[in-house]
């Protein structure tokens, strides 16, 4: 069964450079993302390739002596795809195509394409259909190459740039009628959001394929998708949770990635709604990836970009139970330790200790490994909020005459 998967893969190669801000380390690691990006859109790499550079060669983002020899490997071996790890200009894509005929794609583009997979909701998909006529929209002129092979001469000046610009004008409407959807659906999602009343709201984000549906599922009795791949879930699900006597609502939203295109974040601006207005986030971690303070970066800074940086944060370092340290042998004198031989105790020695003993958790989502004291930790965060907005609440708070108290002195 496995065999005959591997055969209706897409056979791909995947293609970066080395530079001044990326060192060689680095794009290995962006590479193996792209593998297992290329494994979720449904590809097969069998090769990478790499070359040094100042920077992108402006007009085939490689070296001439480079790309001839990806164009070699590619006719001997019947490669169908080629995946570039960084967004490629409109012109980079196209000349690239003229020398190697096969399809061409860059991060952005395949990462779309996961999306459009990914979809299950109309308004998950009219997000990833606006999102890809944007990416679409300036690589227009390279999809009639048909028309270079027309002469010139009288009566033949006109058609190629006529049918581009008609193209044009057809994605262009595409792209304002999508708006147009998407606003209507906001008004609608935000008409919801304020139906749910004054309970508190608490939002799972973090880095694609770290568990937050796994959580979701084990927190709120939920039965949400969850696959070991990238992107299981792009559509918001809200749960009512209540821990011990004490309601709120726990949304799981898309997961967040390097590189993650500006086109997406644009289109998912509503989807991430439920991260601006949340009163709580639980920013999930998977600490068994080698990269995974990368990939604390990389969720705070689109934190900041959507302007959600500031929200009350609980750190949840997920797959506890997966976590793999290197060993050094105590006769090697040799061997720099570095964090990949750190211990999880060695781990919560760091900065994890300085995000706070109340805000860093350590629990295994899959076999509820600390799970008790992940709501124990939750419920006191929620509570804590629910007594701001709700201070004589009697029948939560049985010490609420204290509080009332000490107001009024």
């Amino acid at each position: 069964m496995l065999e005959k998967e591997v055969i209706n893969f897409e056979k791909s190669v995947i293609v970066g450079i080395v530079t001044q801000n990326q060192s060689e380390e680095k794009l290995n690691e962006y590479l193996d993302e792209l593998e297992f990006l290329t494994f979720t859109a449904g590809g097969q790499v069998v090769k990478r390739f790499s070359q040094k550079m100042d920077k992108p060669n402006p007009k085939t983002f490689l070296g001439t002596g480079k790309i001839e020899e990806i164009h070699y490997y590619v006719k001997e071996n019947g490669i169908s795809t080629i995946i570039f790890d960084d967004e490629l200009t409109p012109s980079q894509q196209k000349n690239i195509s003229k020398i190697i005929d096969c399809k061409i794609l860059d991060r952005t583009n395949l990462i779309l394409d996961i999306f459009a997979q990914r979809a299950e909701t109309s308004y998950a998909r009219t997000q990833v259909e606006l999102a890809q006529c944007q990416y679409l929209l300036p690589r227009l002129s390279g999809l009639w190459t048909h028309l270079e092979r027309q002469k010139g001469g009288i009566g033949m000046r006109g058609p190629g740039e006529t049918e581009i610009e008609t193209d044009r004008r057809i994605v262009r409407d595409r792209i304002s009628l999508l708006k147009e959807k998407i606003k209507v659906i906001d008004k609608q999602m935000g008409t919801q959001r304020s139906n749910r009343g004054a309970m508190v709201r608490v939002a799972l984000v973090g880095y694609t394929n770290v568990g937050k549906s796994t959580l979701m599922n084990a927190i709120g009795k939920s039965d949400v998708f969850v696959e070991n791949k990238l992107f299981a879930t792009l559509d918001t699900t809200v749960r009512k949770v209540v821990i011990k006597n004490l309601p709120f609502l726990l949304s799981d939203t898309v997961g967040f990635i390097r590189k993650l295109p500006t086109q997406l974040v644009e289109s998912f601006k509503s989807t991430l709604d439920e991260v601006r207005e949340a009163d709580l986030l639980l920013h999930v971690v998977d600490i068994s990836h080698p990269d995974f303070e990368d990939h604390i970066a990389s969720v705070n800074q689109i934190l900041v970009d959507i302007k959600a940086s500031d929200k009350p944060t609980l750190m949840v370092f997920n797959k506890i139970d997966a976590y793999r340290h290197l060993t050094i042998d105590e006769d090697d004198l040799m061997t720099e330790k570095t964090t990949k031989h750190y211990t999880l105790d060695e781990w919560k020695s760091t900065w994890m200790s300085r995000v706070g003993e109340q805000n860093a958790l350590f629990i295994s989502a899959t076999n509820k490994q600390n799970f008790e004291e992940f709501r124990e930790r939750v419920y006191e965060a929620v509570r804590q909020i629910h007594i701001t907005r709700f201070p004589y609440n009697k029948f939560l708070y049985p010490d609420y005459k204290d509080v009332v108290e000490k107001e009024e002195e």
